[in-house]
Order: structure tokens, then sequence, then C-alpha cells
């Protein structure tokens, strides 16, 4: 169940940005499983990945790939994505079907394979059906088109139970330009990165090192800010491109527009990350872990996932049950050292619960409850030990969430 989840019903095309979506037969359920980006030639990339040691042959082949593009002066000209099959944990034969797969898509748009980056998404430990993947690229060079992003979109899911997508319109050097994004992940999601996978493109002109920077920067307050059971993939990927096509002056750190293209890139971030939580496997809330007043910024992060990690809080959240000594007994186990208690506050929405390191002592119950019944809520907790801060999002834990991940592979 999607908690709150709106899905979008228009993403603008991007100019030098053409996308496909086919059912080439990887999914047992008929549904589309194969995804192809094309670009024009020229384009800028910036990347992140998962840091996963099992990383999955087509997250070690794409990075292969972007060095040696690189190196050789090339720019990528297409993303080659599947859904239904993970291609980890495949060993040697798993990087060659990858590198197969690529150079087939080159064959068909008459570029080098160091111009594909691969990326897959599914069950792990399975090799690529190849004969399928054959089919189903020779399928989707043929319907490639600049306004397929929705059914892009549906094409990447797999235990997600709506598409995510978001785009930003905005002005640089007077240009009008497009950022418009799709993403996928529902369940084992946690930072660096979490089970996810995101393209991103834009028809702006941007210099690619300052790409990359705006890239880090909007992850790290946005997917690296979201977590539902803690468990790292092995597939995780986040890519950006920039087309160039709105013909504004080439964008970098010092230009006049650079914090514009930067905050309107973390909206567009933040929008997918958040949507990956509501759409979080089982999830009935929405939760946002706020920590203030700590002593860096690392320390608060810490002290917010230990929060938003603990199964103990995370099912009395789904009991919608205020047994706010959980969200205390976190706090105190997060490896803080020197911690205080008499200076930490903790909240629910606008209620304290605790302050000074003990029951608040103007809160009742029913307050508690209140808050607590609703499908949206934050934990706000003041450490009192500094000015940093941290914000991340999570999510309940449910008896759906226990039969999705059970049944996962049956």
């Amino acid at each position: 169940m999607a908690v709150g989840i709106i899905e979008a019903d228009n993403i603008p095309p991007v100019a030098g940005v053409r996308l496909a979506s086919v059912a080439a037969g990887i999914k047992k359920n008929g549904r589309n499983d194969m995804v192809v980006f094309a670009f024009d030639e020229g384009v800028s990339c910036a990347a992140t990945f998962t840091q996963n040691a099992f990383c999955a042959a087509p997250v070690t082949l794409a990075k292969k790939h972007l060095s040696a593009a690189k190196k050789a002066q090339l720019s990528p000209r297409a993303l080659l994505i599947n859904s239904g099959n993970a291609n980890a944990g495949t060993g040697e034969t798993g990087l060659q079907n990858a590198a197969q797969t690529c150079q087939w898509l080159a064959d068909e748009l008459q570029c080098s394979a160091q111009q594909i980056l691969p990326f897959s998404t599914g069950v792990i430990g399975q090799q690529l059906p190849m004969s399928v993947m054959r089919s189903g690229i020779k399928q989707a060079v043929t319907k490639l088109t600049e306004d397929n992003w929705l059914s892009a979109a549906r094409g990447i899911m797999t235990t997600d139970t709506v598409m995510k997508a978001a785009t930003e319109t905005l002005m640089l050097d007077g240009q009008k330009v497009v950022i418009s994004g799709i993403a996928k992940g529902a369940g084992m999601i946690c930072p660096n990165m979490a089970t996810m996978l995101c393209f991103i493109a834009t028809d702006a002109n941007v210099e690619n090192d300052f790409l990359q920077q705006c890239l880090s920067d909007a992850v790290a307050d946005s997917f690296n800010a979201i977590t539902v059971d803690g468990d790292t993939s092995t597939n995780d990927a986040c890519v950006l491109i920039a087309t160039a096509k709105a013909n504004n002056a080439l964008l970098n750190t010092t230009s006049a527009d650079a914090g514009v293209f930067a905050d309107s890139l973390s909206r567009v971030c933040q929008q997918l990350a958040q949507a990956i939580v509501r759409d979080g496997e089982g999830a009935t809330k929405f939760v946002t872990v706020d920590i203030r007043q700590a002593g860096s910024g690392h320390e608060a992060k810490n002290v917010a996932y230990t929060i938003a990690h603990s199964p103990l809080v995370k099912t009395a959240l789904f009991a919608s049950d205020p047994n706010w000594g959980r969200i205390l007994a976190a706090v105190g186990r997060a490896g803080l050292e020197q911690l205080d208690i008499g200076g930490v506050n903790i909240f629910l929405d606008d209620v304290c619960i605790v302050r000074g390191g003990g029951v608040d002592a103007n809160y009742r119950e029913e307050q508690g409850q209140t808050v607590m019944n609703r499908p949206e809520i934050t934990i706000m907790v003041e450490l009192g030990r500094g000015s940093e801060s941290a914000v991340i999002w999570t999510t309940d834990l449910s008896h759906e969430y226990v039969r999705i991940n059970a049944e996962y592979r049956t």
C-alpha cells in the first residue's frame, strides 16, 4: 500500500533523449521489463552507484564503460535497463552476458559498446535470459520516442505498486530548461544507495564535473537519506544525463544560475526518493526522522538511522502505538559519546513526549495516540549538544512487508 503517493500523469520530453519500454519476456507476468534510453551525441553524464561489495555485473560494467568512454572522449549513447533479473551474484558469466547485451544495443545504434551503460533489477543469482534480451533489444530500438517517460517508469518496476516520476521546469541564462526523472524501489531500501534505480535527464548545458557535483549533493540529501528496512542492494544506480539542447551558456560552479540548477535537481531527487519510501513494501506510515542540535552531521544521521532501523520502533509505528520508550532507547544506543540525557527532548509531530531526558510533565497518552494514528508522522529529537542536523525518511514495518518478501520468488 502506497502512503500518500501521487502518480505523475505528464512528464515532458527532454530534447536529445528518446525512450522505449517493451515486454521482452524476462518477467513471468508479461509486463514491460526492458527500457532503453537513447541519447544524441555529445551529452554529459554523472552517476552514483551502490557501495555493496557484491555489486551486480551491470554496475561493474557501467562503471568500466563510463571510465573507458571518458578516456576515449566518447559520450554515453544509451542506457539499457532490464527488470525481473538482477544479474547479481552471477560471476564471470554475468559480466560476459552484460557485455554482450551492450554490444547488441551498440550494434543497433551504430556506436561503441563502451557508450552503452547497462542496469538490472530483480531476483539475485539468476543468469540473464540471453535470447529474450536480444529480441527485446531489437524490439525496443524500433519504439524509441521522446514521450515514453511514463511507460519507461512502469518498465523498471519490480515490487513497486506505483510508478515514480518527477519533473521540474526552470530558467537558465534566459532559456527554458527541463529536468525529468524516473525511479524504482520499494524494498531493500537503505543508503549507499538504496535498492533503487533512478534515471534523470535534462536539456541543460552543464559542465561535466559540475554535473557530477550536483548529482552527488542531490543524492546525499535524497536517495541517501531514505530507509525502509536497512538493507543495501547490489544493483543501485542513479544516472543524470545533460543533453545541452536548451542552448544556455555552459553551466559550471561559477555560473550565476548554478544554485538554481542544483536546487531544482535536488527537488526532483527528493520527490523520487520520498516516492520510494511512500511505496515501501507493506508501508502504512510515512515517517520523517528529524534530528537537531547534534554535535556533527554524522552524529545526527547516526541517531536518525538508529531510530529508523529499530524493528521495535517500526512495529510500534505500524500498530499506531505511542510507545515512546522505544524511541528513547534507540537514541540511547546510537553510540553518542558522553551523551547528556538531560539535554534530550523528543517530539511526535508537535507533541513533546520527552523533555530533559524523561517523560514531559505535560504529556498525556491520548496526545501521542492522536499523532500515531496519522499516516504521516515526524519524530523530532533535540540532542542538546551542537548545531548540526539531519533529516531522513522511513516507514513502519508491517505484516504485508513480511508477506511480500517471503513470497518474492514464489
